[in-house]
């Protein structure tokens, strides 16, 4: 089922998600509608809380490596830097580039109980980061300078009030 996607200003994506606790029938549900709606919005992940669950969950498939769900994410071993363009689901339009980790390793469980890790690069860890930060309350603006982050706002404003165009993820 697709589920509504939260957007800036919902008081769910500024609040830190729940660790899950219950590897059940309930959880893998959430998953599977998690996985419609990412792919029906479209894009490359989506954290729980994006869909109004505060749980420690997300989704993603970069092309590659999913589709995927890891729950209790733990971000470990990054390194390196890459600046590259980013959106977000729940701020629908605007991209900007964001400073994140080129790599990094994240650890966590599948919807099963099972444990995962995953080595990340380029986009993987953009996306491992990206989604952890949604669970921590974070939104990528969070991490732009007040310039970037009022350029971001105002676009999204401008898209809004239908005085342009939103854009396209451009890969």
């Amino acid at each position: 089922m697709i589920l509504p996607i939260r957007t800036l200003g919902d008081p769910v994506l500024r609040a830190p998600a729940k660790p899950v606790t219950s590897f059940d029938r309930r959880l893998r549900r959430l998953v599977e509608d998690m996985l419609e709606t990412m792919y029906d919005a479209p894009g490359v992940g989506l954290a729980a809380p994006q869909v109004g669950v505060s749980l420690r969950v997300f989704t993603f498939d970069d092309g590659e490596t999913g589709p995927m769900a890891v729950v209790n994410p733990e971000l470990v071993d990054p390194s390196g830097e890459l600046l590259e363009e980013e959106g977000c689901l729940s701020i629908p339009g605007p991209f900007h580039p964001v400073a994140r980790a080129r790599r990094v390793t994240c650890r966590g469980a599948d919807p099963t109980g099972r444990p995962v890790e995953l080595r990340g690069e380029g986009l993987l860890a953009r996306i491992f980061q990206h989604e952890t930060d949604h669970l921590d309350g974070r939104l990528y603006i969070d991490r732009l300078d007040e310039e970037g982050r009022r350029r971001v706002l105002a676009e999204l404003r401008r898209i809004e009030l239908g005085l342009e165009p939103s854009r396209e993820r451009t890969r």
